[in-house]
């Protein structure tokens, strides 16, 4: 039998409905149907279909592994992706055009430069103020050491904030293939099905591009803060670290 028949047979024999499995793997019904009658267009290339296939088979008791080889020696074996194929998503996805204006990045530099040199001004004029009224306690207190010396802001690093690392936690409620990237080259992080039940854990000090199969299916936060995943089809989520001025 073929991938799509072992699958149809597997659920049938399994007692369950199209929608049951879908509910199950968060997959819609009618890349489900597809699947069962072998037609893969719809989950949006061989790495998706793959995926699903492994979600489909664990919902319904057959092998993943043995589909998956099956599958392999109907459409060839799987290839390497181009940058371009990983980020291209099924469907829409919110991302916002950097063309438009000033990134946040920039943004948060210039703030920040502006506070630091708010502050060292501050900071040397309080110094100056204090010298210039009580030139006698000065010159009382130690007279034979060498002149205090004018506080830069160089001096006091503590005001100076450093980069914070990315700290990104999944955790799955349901089956979900997740795939991180870091942008700056490509390179991949993290690529798998996350079983129901697991939770990982990374922390990068670039920016990375999060692929999820099953948003629904897992709960995702950066630096603590919980990020949405409603949206029913595969989606794609970029996040970067705080960055200090250079």
């Amino acid at each position: 039998m073929s991938v799509g028949e072992t699958l149809a047979e597997a659920r049938r024999q399994a007692g369950l409905t199209i929608s049951q499995v879908s509910q199950e793997t968060r997959i819609r019904e009618s890349i489900i149907r597809d699947i069962e009658q072998d037609e893969f267009a719809s989950s949006g290339g061989d790495f998706y279909a793959r995926g699903h296939i492994k979600s489909i088979a664990r919902a319904v008791g057959a092998s993943p592994a043995l589909l998956i080889q099956e599958y392999d020696d109907e459409h060839g074996p799987p290839h390497t992706l181009r940058a371009a194929e990983v980020f291209e998503p099924s469907t829409p996805i919110r991302i916002r055009d950097r063309r438009r204006g000033p990134s946040l990045t920039m943004i948060v530099i210039v703030v920040l430069l502006g506070i630091i040199g708010y502050s060292a001004y501050h900071l040397v004029s309080t110094h100056r103020h204090r010298t210039a009224h009580h030139p006698v306690a000065a010159v009382s207190t130690k007279p034979a050491a060498s002149p205090s010396p004018t506080v830069h802001p160089s001096l006091t690093p503590s005001a100076t904030p450093r980069p914070a690392d990315l700290v990104i936690k999944l955790t799955a409620n349901q089956d979900c293939w997740v795939l991180i990237t870091r942008q700056s080259d490509g390179s991949q992080v993290y690529e798998d099905v996350m079983p129901a039940g697991t939770s990982k854990t990374w922390t990068e000090n670039q920016a990375v591009a999060i692929r999820l199969g099953n948003p629904p299916g897992v709960v995702l936060t950066v630096n603590g803060k919980h990020q949405s995943t409603s949206i029913p089809d595969p989606e794609t989520l970029t996040f970067s670290p705080p960055s200090a001025p250079s």
